[in-house]
Parts: C-alpha cells; sequence; structure tokens
C-alpha cells in the first residue's frame, strides 16, 4: 500500500488575493511547489480594514465565499477584524475569525500539519489553533518579527507559540538567532532561505533592453524596487543622487513600486526629489509584473536595496539571477546572498555616506555579470519546497509518535 501523501494546512494573511495579486508572491511561491510533493490548503485571513495603511483600506466586509483554486492549492479567504490599537492580541483575533473556516476544511481534509507563516500575528493563532485541532504547527520567519519583537506584549505571545511549535524555519541566520532568543530549541530552528524563478529571473539581451525601457547609454541607470513605503528606504537612494552628480556621474534613479500594506509613502519620497533637486533624475514607473521587472533588472547597471529591515529579500536575489550588481545594506540574508565583492556590496544600515560611495563604486567598476547570475540562480523554490517538506514531515510523524 502505497503512504498516503502529506496535507498541509498553510495558514497566512499575506497571500495574493483578487484586487492585489502580487501581496505576498514569495508565499505563493513556495506552496506552489509544496503542492507538488503534498496535499495543500491554504486559510488566508482577509481583514476587512488595514488600519496601518493610508485611507485605512477597505478590503471588503465579506470573505470571498469558498475555495479558490490557485495552480496547485486551494485558497480559503475568509474575513477577519481586529481592533486597532491593541496589536499583541491580534493573535487572538485570527484565531477567533479563521477557526470556523478551519474546523469546516478540517472536515474533508484532515490536515497533518500546520504551515504558519510570520511570527505575528499568525503564530499565536496557529498554536490556537493547533491546540484544538490535536496536529503540530510551524511557523516561518520572514522579517517583521525582530520589529514586533520591540513590544514587550507582542514578544511574549511570539515567543510562547514559537516555543511550542514543532519547528521554526528561519529565512535567514539571524531569524534563527533571533528565535533561539526566545526560548525556542536549536535543534527546532532551521534556515530555508527563499528561492527564485529563474524562468523569470535571468539575463536577457541588455542592449535590447535598455532601448526599449529608455535607458539611455550616455547614463548610468540605478534600479529601486519595492513597495513605496518608509522601511524600503527608496528616499535613501534619492538622496545619494546630489553626491553622485558631484562626482561627474550622469545618474538616473528608477523606482519601481505601489502603496503597500505599511502605508503610502511616494509623497514623501517625491518631496525629498524635489528638495534633492533631482527631478529630472528619477522616474516612478509604478508596479510592474515580475517578468517586467527582470527586464529593468537585466537593463540597470546597479540595483539597490536601502532597506533598514528585511527577512530574506527576494528581489535582491532575482537581481543577481538577472546579472545586475547589487548594493544593499547589511539587513536580513543579504549578507548571505552577497558574499563578496564579485557581486555587490553590503553597507550599515543608515549609513547614507556609505550608501553613495557604495553606489559610486559600483556605478563605475567592472562587473561580469554572467558570474553574477550564476549566483543569483544557486536556489530554487523547488529546492526550497523539498527543504520545507522535510521539516513538515518530520513534525507530522513526530506528532504520530
Amino acid at each position: 500500500m502505497s503512504k498516503q501523501r502529506l496535507k498541509v494546512l498553510s495558514f497566512t494573511t499575506v497571500y495574493p488575493r483578487p484586487g492585489d495579486p502580487r501581496f505576498g508572491i514569495f508565499v505563493r511561491a513556495r506552496l506552489q511547489h509544496l503542492g507538488e510533493l503534498a496535499e495543500v490548503r491554504v486559510v488566508s485571513p482577509m481583514a476587512a480594514v488595514y488600519y496601518g495603511m493610508a485611507g485605512k483600506r477597505l478590503m471588503g466586509l465579506n470573505g470571498i465565499e469558498g475555495p479558490v483554486r490557485d495552480g496547485n492549492v486551494m485558497v480559503e479567504y475568509p474575513r477577519w477584524v481586529y481592533p486597532p490599537g491593541m496589536g499583541w492580541a491580534h493573535g487572538w483575533w485570527l484565531r477567533r475569525f479563521a477557526q470556523g473556516t478551519v474546523e469546516r476544511v478540517r472536515r474533508g481534509f484532515p490536515f497533518d500539519v500546520i504551515d504558519a507563516h510570520f511570527g505575528h500575528p499568525e503564530a499565536w493563532a496557529a498554536c490556537g489553533l493547533a491546540r484544538r485541532f490535536g496536529a503540530p504547527f510551524t511557523v516561518t520567519l520572514r522579517g517583521n518579527e525582530t520589529a514586533h519583537g520591540k513590544d514587550e506584549k507582542k514578544r511574549r505571545r511570539m515567543a510562547e507559540a514559537l516555543r511550542a511549535a514543532a519547528r521554526v524555519i528561519a529565512v535567514s541566520g539571524p531569524l534563527r538567532a533571533f528565535a533561539i532568543e526566545l526560548g525556542v530549541r536549536p535543534d527546532r530552528a532551521v534556515v530555508i532561505p527563499n528561492g527564485i524563478d529563474a524562468g523569470v529571473f535571468h539575463p536577457r539581451d541588455r542592449a535590447a533592453e535598455r532601448a526599449r525601457l529608455g535607458m539611455g547609454d550616455g547614463e548610468l541607470h540605478i534600479l529601486s524596487a519595492g513597495y513605496l513605503i518608509k522601511r524600503k528606504g527608496h528616499h535613501r537612494i534619492v538622496e545619494t543622487l546630489t553626491g553622485l552628480r558631484a562626482r561627474g556621474l550622469k545618474v538616473r534613479l528608477w523606482i519601481a513600486g505601489e502603496k503597500g500594506a505599511e502605508g503610502d509613502y511616494a509623497g514623501e519620497i517625491r518631496r525629498r526629489v524635489g528638495e534633492c533637486g533631482v527631478e529630472d533624475a528619477v522616474r516612478f514607473v509604478g508596479a510592474v509584473a515580475p517578468a517586467e521587472l527582470a527586464c529593468y533588472m537585466n537593463a540597470c547597471d546597479v540595483f539597490c536595496l536601502a532597506s533598514n529591515r528585511e527577512g530574506w529579500p527576494n528581489v535582491v536575489n532575482e537581481a543577481l539571477a538577472c546579472g545586475a550588481p547589487v548594493v544593499a545594506t547589511d539587513v536580513g540574508g543579504v549578507p548571505a546572498m552577497i558574499v563578496d565583492g564579485r557581486f555587490g556590496r553590503v553597507v550599515p544600515v543608515g549609513d547614507s555616506a556609505a550608501l553613495e560611495e557604495a553606489l559610486a563604486r559600483a556605478l563605475t567598476g567592472v562587473w561580469d555579470r554572467g558570474a553574477i547570475s550564476a549566483q543569483g540562480m544557486k536556489r530554487s523554490w523547488g529546492e526550497v519546497a523539498r527543504e520545507v517538506f522535510e521539516q513538515l514531515s518530520a513534525a507530522a510523524e513526530e506528532n504520530r509518535q
């Protein structure tokens, strides 16, 4: 008799949904490949209102009725509501609103393990759901946990949930260290970085892409990509342009992205552009599809990430895979991607002088874009899924013993 396939209930508030197809595409990528190895159902609660977003974006008072087929997985989108100003309690509210959907899913899909994404608020909610249904649960830490950990009440709840988890999967070494700091047993904390889709992010005809996108050969082009939120640091790159021009570099900055769930910082970025007097050197291209983003990465001279916090910033690996040298701040898994000066430069967070100097050197340096691409392509989503599958299977087997 063949062994029954592992049944995984993935639990995350960050997953693409109607009206926001780019939301959580990194979570989707892992789960789509995991769906080739196991049976996967996704429960992705949608908040009725995101209070942290400018304008308090309404997501609708009703969840999407019934499961939605998304490639290799089925997705449920129940509604959830949380009170503003009580972040430490969001895990409780999330579990309360998601429990009915999980009960319904459980009747037709007796899952072996709950696979939760993010340490807050999902970990606390998943811990309560796991206890109710007698299943083990795992938690993947993706980068926002260290910020939440600065709030003592959130920190205590995260610590309790992570200590109860069968496995804690961190996308970077610093996040694994953070989990151990919260009391997670070292043998239950593993690092599984994200991967890339080499079918999208790969070298292309660079000259053709530069011509199509309007990147003139007489200029040096920096690309920054990500939500237009303060954390991503687009404004920090803008502030380097005056100094780069003073060095005699004819430079242009391209910013790809739109407002995100953490807010809308576009107005402030544009204000900095005006204050620095570089209106003619900055182009806002809006949100672009992954395949088009890959074209920008191929065409640019340097990709820059100036974030003040990340887990495993996929965009760095994707830029490398396209052959672009990268200048990035020392956050999350960046040092594990830019392992030496052949691939780019890593600078301290918040050090404007170091950022400007690194960009100047990168823009005037000679790069082996083929070697850079090979570095970026070292890790696929298929490999990620296999490693995650091993951890989920071990958690389920331990629960049976």
